[in-house]
């Protein structure tokens, strides 16, 4: 033990003295510092928190609160217990009612108009009349357009305008309209979104020839019709896109000295809408799988010999097509894996099958159609040595087929009612 000499013990007493003299002179300026604070800022506020349910002094701040009746209805109502906080914080909302009446409770001022009644939320404004009614509705038949009428030539049709199927707005001017002022409208047929045809006609009674970039140079129409597709595969038309159409079509007639008679915008779109749920519901491709039996790989040079000699042709898409005696295409023949069938690389691509493709609307006497790709398909199978499976890889069966034949046959005969007959041409626009 190392013994202190009585130097150090001395100084340790003096540092322990200077730290005590330290500390309670820190403690007295304290305290005299709080007492003049006191006396300058008089007494210590009361903590909010912990006040009690006491009347308000006069000239006291009061804290804002909900108001004295909704507060009794949140302490006196059990079922708010019972609700979420959400739910009880919508529940303590006051709701208001499209048009507000006058309620029996006493208020000190008189109630003010609806328009200057401060809301939450923006007052909704009011819907237009085009606007009334839901397009959602189950329609059977799409409201009628002005379009073209029901007794239109068959060369309308044949060009490209259906009922029902596009927003046609005609004009009709005095005199011939100018090549050049015509090709204006023809270079924007792909400025919205959705195919555009022009119809031309010279004189009343003359048939109606369709109008092109490349054929635009006969001249002498007269009486236009130009024809902005409804609904393709991508969707349907959008109302920005109509209204640009419709606002180039009155431009062109106030240019060429014309009257432009183009129909209502929300009905059109409306038209569109319908159109599309129609066409979704029944656009169906049916698909028919051959799989090797063994498991083993199909190599693509057999392929395409058993292909070519059926009938089939390779396309520049990947996938081979077969023609039917007016040289259209009616179904294909495609590789059931993600790879396609290029001519470079099939003579050494292997797969383990092939699929038949049948795209249902665009075909038409599909049964016919179907009949014949099946053949075509149980031809595969024996030389390939495959087994037909559905999208599952569940073998099918005569009456698997029946089924997919029954379908087939029903999408046939809605599209019939509609008059959009499979394979026709406005089929073939629709589902392009």
């Amino acid at each position: 033990m190392v013994n202190m000499s009585e130097l150090q013990i001395s100084l340790i007493a003096i540092g322990i003295v200077v730290v005590m003299g330290v500390i309670c002179f820190n403690w007295m300026q304290q305290r005299r510092y709080r007492r003049h604070a006191e006396e300058a800022f008089g007494r210590k506020p009361e903590d909010v928190l912990l006040r009690t349910a006491t009347p308000p002094v006069e000239n006291e701040r009061i804290e804002p609160r909900f108001g004295a009746e909704a507060s009794q209805e949140l302490q006196l109502d059990p079922d708010m217990k019972s609700m979420e906080p959400s739910e009880a914080a919508r529940a303590a909302e006051p709701i208001r009612e499209p048009t507000p009446e006058p309620t029996s409770e006493p208020t000190p001022e008189p109630t003010p108009a609806p328009t200057s009644e401060p809301t939450s939320e923006p007052t909704p404004e009011p819907i237009s009349e085009p606007f009334s009614e839901p397009v959602s509705e189950p329609v059977r038949e799409p409201a009628p357009m002005r379009t073209v009428p029901d007794e239109a030539p068959a060369t309308i049709q044949a060009a490209g305008a259906g009922k029902g199927v596009d927003y046609v707005a005609d004009i009709h001017a005095e005199t011939s309209i100018a090549d050049s002022s015509l090709a204006e409208v023809l270079l924007r047929k792909f400025d919205f979104n959705k195919p555009v045809r022009w119809l031309g006609q010279r004189v009343p009674d003359a048939p109606w020839e369709e109008i092109t970039v490349q054929s635009y140079g006969k001249g002498g129409y007269t009486h236009l019709k130009g024809c902005l597709q409804l609904v393709d595969r991508a969707g349907p038309v959008s109302e920005v896109n109509l209204s640009e159409f419709r606002d180039m079509v009155q431009n062109f007639s106030v240019r060429v000295n014309a009257i432009a008679d183009c129909p209502d915008i929300p009905e059109a779109h409306a038209q569109a809408l319908v159109l599309d749920e129609f066409c979704t519901e029944v656009d169906v491709m049916i698909g028919i799988n051959i799989i090797s039996r063994d498991g083993g790989a199909l190599t693509g040079a057999k392929i395409r010999v058993l292909a070519e000699s059926s009938g089939f042709k390779l396309g520049a898409d990947g996938m081979f097509s077969y023609c039917n005696e007016n040289n259209i295409n009616v179904f294909f023949l495609a590789n059931f894996e993600p790879a396609p069938f290029l001519p470079d690389t099939l003579r050494t691509l292997t797969t383990h099958g092939v699929t038949f493709l049948l795209d249902v609307p665009r075909v038409a006497n599909g049964e016919i159609v179907f009949d014949r790709m099946m053949n075509l398909a149980g031809n595969f199978a024996d030389t390939l040595g495959g087994v037909m499976v559905d999208d599952n890889r569940v073998p099918l069966s005569d009456s698997g087929i029946r089924k997919i034949k029954q379908q087939l046959v029903a999408i046939e005969s809605m599209m019939l009612a509609r008059n959009i007959p499979a394979g026709s041409a406005i089929a073939l626009r629709l589902f392009a």
